[in-house]
């Protein structure tokens, strides 16, 4: 596969990633997805920077493990394309990274409060998410990941987990396929929701590693499911 033109099919799941994280709520006019091209691990694709719900195929382009376009773009690149640059170049079984600001997420964030699974749809965030305070390597900022240093400190802190909150900005989500990863920024969102209300009405019950576990590997087999459905409400 070309390290300079998008796979066809692969664009327009990528463009369907963008409408649909946009449908749920996840993105509105900013965020971002972008998946690892198939057949050559060091290319990624992401879309110029344009609104999530807006991009079109024309749109997606070809990137390199250092954040930069490896082809032509028809417009400027997104400033935080050193999130997924870092990350894919940090995790290799990574093949699909969602950056929002979804709002129930925030919260977390910035009390430092990690997300836990609380029902049997988050399972994938295991013993909890990671937590990305961007002052330890930048000082005071715009909390934008602008370079690939910060996109690496971002990497470094979200290690192995699913889930990395970013302090008064939002978080990141990866996942093993694109459709994986759409799935996890959804339910991330969906159980900060459920998380913060069950903890203001007193002590939560968390699923344990175990239940987590096996949660994840079961909801894993059925992501098509959830994505047939969120297509056909576009």
């Amino acid at each position: 596969m070309s390290a300079t033109t998008p796979a066809p099919a692969l664009a327009r799941q990528l463009v369907l990633a963008n409408r649909i994280l946009y449908a749920r709520g996840v993105v509105d006019g900013f965020g971002h997805v972008s998946v690892r091209q198939p057949g050559n691990e060091a290319v990624f694709l992401l879309s110029r920077s344009r609104a999530p719900a807006l991009v079109e195929e024309a749109d997606i382009g070809c990137y390199g493990l250092d954040g930069e376009p490896l082809g032509a773009i028809t417009g400027k690149p997104y400033l935080e394309r050193f999130i997924h640059s870092e990350i894919y170049r940090a995790r290799p079984e990574v093949m699909a990274v969602v950056h929002s600001h979804s709002p129930r997420v925030i919260p977390f964030g910035i009390t430092g409060q990690r997300l836990r699974p609380v029902f049997h749809m988050s399972g994938f965030l295991g013993s909890g998410s990671a937590h990305f305070e961007i002052r330890d390597t930048a000082g005071d900022s715009d909390l934008l990941i602008r370079s690939p240093a910060l996109g690496k400190a971002l990497a470094a802190s979200l290690g192995d987990c699913a889930c990395v909150l970013m302090r008064g900005h939002g978080s990141t989500v990866v996942g093993g396929s694109l459709e994986h990863a759409v799935y996890r920024a959804v339910y991330t969102e969906v159980n900060a929701g459920l998380q913060a209300a069950a903890m203001a009405l007193g002590t939560v019950t968390y699923l344990t590693d175990t239940e987590a576990g096996l949660a994840a590997a079961a909801n894993d087999a059925q992501i098509p499911r959830a994505w047939a459905l969120w297509q056909h409400e576009l």
